[in-house]
């Protein structure tokens, strides 16, 4: 016997896109089927960048988003400096051949410090949070390396390549925990983000700003299980 259902085309969409998260959202926290989960590979990065023994991907995100800079007076003329308050990215992963959004990343003040935060904490510090849950995970570089400088930062002329350790994480509003296991973030395959070549030289341009896009892969890590 076959049976032969029309559904809506955003009910199909709707139902892929749910799919998909509940998919994602297994794998990362390892409540999935072995079959259907996946090994994450931790890539080849000098020592500067690697993060410590003891830890393994658990999650990848492709990020593409904005590094703000505001040109600053210096002791002769004016150049851009990184404005803390302005990055801003979304973390995509590909299923089937569509990206889903599974992470923002933004700034903002930390809520819950851990052992690792410093004991005097910044206005904000970078954030990342689940599209899924709405945890949270802040960290801080603790290593960088000079982009074109290695096959795991190949571009030149783009913002540095990091390994970031986490400093606070917070549950979502509904107890989720995707990213609070999160120990070390990489940011790695830069490309662009870095502060524009002119229009900050003289006293005039003191005070004005711009946003630069980048693309960053980023590597999340957890302590062995």
């Amino acid at each position: 016997m076959r049976y032969k259902f029309d559904f809506p085309v955003e009910t199909v969409n709707r139902l892929r896109k749910m799919f998909t998260a509940a998919l994602l959202l297994g794998c990362a926290l390892g409540t999935t089927p072995h079959a259907a989960a996946q090994h994450i590979a931790a890539p080849t990065t000098p020592a500067a960048i690697t993060a410590p023994l003891g830890t393994s991907v658990f999650l990848v995100g492709h990020a593409t988003g904005t590094q703000g800079y505001v040109c600053l007076p210096q002791t002769s003329g004016a150049s851009w400096t990184a404005n803390a308050a302005r990055p801003e990215a979304a973390l995509f992963t590909d299923f089937f051949g569509q990206p889903v959004q599974i992470i923002t990343h933004f700034l903002s003040p930390v809520t819950s410090p851990n052992e690792n935060a410093p004991s005097v904490l910044a206005f904000g510090n970078a954030t990342w949070q689940s599209s899924f849950d709405s945890s949270k995970v802040w960290a801080q570089a603790s290593g960088s390396i000079t982009a074109g400088s290695d096959p795991s930062c190949p571009n030149d002329g783009a913002i540095p390549c990091l390994l970031l350790q986490a400093i606070g994480s917070d549950k979502g509003p509904g107890g989720g925990k995707l990213l609070t296991k999160t120990t070390y973030i990489q940011r790695l395959h830069t490309k662009g983000g870095a502060a524009p070549a002119d229009g900050c030289a003289i006293p005039a341009d003191v005070g004005k700003q711009a946003l630069v896009s980048y693309t960053a892969d980023y590597y999340f890590y957890r302590g062995n299980q």
